[in-house]
């Protein structure tokens, strides 16, 4: 009985080493498990920040987008309208040249005609 005394208080020593071991060992997981935790919380709060800043780059990007096509829809009006405005300025030009090309006739039929009369006096004068 001594025997199995000693045998099953060795036996229960063992088991509370064991015992200690798993418990230690149990604590260490509990923290790496507590730290693990932690981390994804950590993790959590950056991926709803970053969602967060996507959702605010996203709303700036589609303000840039409206004004752009504002822009660009203001652009193309100018364009239309410079471009109105440069067939008008084609066309002034065109009948100013039309005017000086009449001038110059003019002022050549004039020169003419101011000669004839000049001839026409020199031959009074001389009869």
């Amino acid at each position: 009985l001594q025997k199995e005394l000693l045998k099953f208080k060795q036996e229960a020593r063992n088991l509370l080493g064991i015992k200690d071991a798993l418990q230690q060992r149990l604590i260490q997981q509990d923290a790496s498990v507590l730290q693990l935790k932690q981390e994804l919380l950590r993790a959590d709060m950056d991926k709803e920040e970053l969602h967060n800043q996507n959702v605010d780059l996203q709303r700036k990007v589609d303000e840039r987008n409206r004004l752009l096509a504002e822009y660009k829809k203001e652009l193309c009006q100018k364009d239309r309208h410079l471009q109105q405005q440069q067939t008008k300025l084609d066309e002034m030009l065109r009948q100013l040249s039309e005017a000086n090309y009449q001038q110059v006739d003019l002022e050549r039929e004039l020169e003419h005609k101011e000669a004839l009369l000049a001839h026409c006096m020199k031959r009074e004068a001389e009869e």
